[in-house]
């Protein structure tokens, strides 16, 4: 099986906070777009907290997230993905995107959102390690996958407005 690509990450040098997912499934490798799949709530949740919904083109979500402060990546540069589930992820062929090189362009990131638990555990265990010096508040946030409906859009909108809220 040949190895998922992950995208480069959305982000502008001024950007305050980054959220982090996994590895794109599916439907965001095909539409080459992140949270693509339109059952994912990832975009209706960026609509109401910044204006950047799934109803508008994709590349005008990518400035609104941009000129909120808000980067967007993955931590997972390529693995084995047979399906679209975090769980599908072969641990052994994981290899992460360059943390180093994107703090040093990203300077006035402090706050890392993970958009659910395969992407905080990924950081954690491969990334972390080796970011010396790193200044950094680590979040999970609800998944916004539709493999996680058991909880309400209510509730995952009010988790995810920590992303605008002013840096403590």
């Amino acid at each position: 099986m040949s190895l998922s690509q992950g995208f480069p990450p959305v982000a502008d040098p001024s950007a305050r906070v980054l959220v982090l997912g996994s590895l794109p499934g599916k439907a965001s490798l095909t539409a080459q777009e992140y949270y693509a799949n339109r059952q994912n709530a990832f975009w209706r949740i960026m609509g109401d907290l910044i204006g950047a919904g799934p109803d508008l083109p994709y590349t005008l979500r990518l400035e609104k997230l941009r000129a909120a402060g808000v980067a967007l990546w993955d931590v997972i540069a390529a693995g084995e993905r047979p399906g679209s589930l975090d769980a599908d992820i072969v641990k052994a062929s994981i290899c992460v995107n360059d943390f180093s090189a994107f703090f040093a362009v990203h300077r006035g990131i402090r706050r890392v959102f993970f958009n659910g638990g395969a992407a905080e555990t990924a950081f954690r265990r491969r990334v972390l390690p080796g970011l010396s010096g790193a200044d950094l508040q680590l979040t999970r946030l609800p998944s916004t996958s539709p493999a996680h409906a058991a909880s309400r859009y209510a509730d995952k909108l009010a988790a995810w407005s920590v992303i605008i809220a002013p840096a403590k």
